[in-house]
């Protein structure tokens, strides 16, 4: 039988997701539909009145690049929207090479979440472009390229490895998104950003069911703080180092006003 490759969805156009069924794990009932609340089409479409500053610190200069070539993901709102392109770009890349090539023995119940998953992430990786695209308008050079990436020899026939790191990148996510969310100027975007959050918590909690059925992982003390029940909260400078880290980025950016 011949295997089935999903279509990367086209930059340029729209995602055309249909809602996701209802899947289940291992008992526990988690709507797919449900995880794709926050990322609605009507809302994805959503842009603030006011677009972000490209030079909110008032320099003049609004350009990142500072002549040597590498791109600098900005200041302000537009820093962060850049921030959090370059994460769901990852996500979106990595999701897309896990799908066109299912690992060994990969269950229905894990296909369908991962592939969940792989729509969910494009999702937000083009609701990204659009709304910086919309932000900066023809300044484009205002906006972070297309990254590359390159897996080296990570085994994505490996279901340890994939649901691993799955879990990494979701848990990542979620406290790269709680981190960014105060240094956002704009309200409609700190309501995005939140929205997203929810799935990218949801995310997070389905992969952890998934490398460990039936354990309360799914909200492990790890990533819930035990003294406030709140999740973690990293900075752009924790998360982007712990992205390259991983050695699978290919594309130098630089992100030099954001903490």
């Amino acid at each position: 039988m011949k295997k089935q490759k999903i279509k990367v969805i086209s930059p340029k156009g729209n995602s055309g997701n249909p809602r996701r069924q209802f899947i289940k794990l291992g008992g526990l009932a988690v709507a797919g539909a449900g995880l794709m609340v926050a990322c609605s089409k009507e809302e994805m479409a959503m842009q603030p009145t006011t677009p972000p500053n490209p030079d909110a610190g008032g320099d003049g200069d609004e350009t990142p690049d500072e002549g040597n070539g590498i791109f600098d993901l900005g200041e302000g709102d537009l820093g962060v929207l850049n921030y959090a392109y370059a994460l769901e770009q990852l996500e979106a890349d990595f999701y897309t090479k896990v799908v066109n090539g299912f690992y060994k023995n990969c269950s229905q119940e894990e296909k369908t979440v991962l592939t969940d998953l792989y729509y969910h992430e494009v999702n937000h990786r083009e609701f990204f472009r659009a709304a910086i695209g919309a932000a900066v308008g023809d300044k484009t050079e205002l906006m972070l390229p297309d990254l590359e990436f390159d897996y080296g020899d990570f085994d994505f026939g490996n279901r340890d490895q994939v649901l691993n790191t799955a879990k990494v990148l979701e848990d990542t996510g979620v406290s790269a998104y709680n981190g960014a969310g105060k240094l956002l100027e704009n309200p409609t975007y700190l309501v995005l950003a939140g929205k997203i959050v929810s799935v990218e918590a949801r995310h997070a909690s389905a992969i952890r069911t998934l490398v460990n059925p039936g354990s309360a992982d799914f909200a492990g003390d790890d990533v819930v703080t035990v003294d406030n029940g709140l999740d973690l909260s990293k900075d752009p400078s924790e998360v982007l180092a712990a992205v390259a880290g991983l050695g699978w980025l290919q594309t130098e950016f630089t992100a030099r006003f954001l903490p």
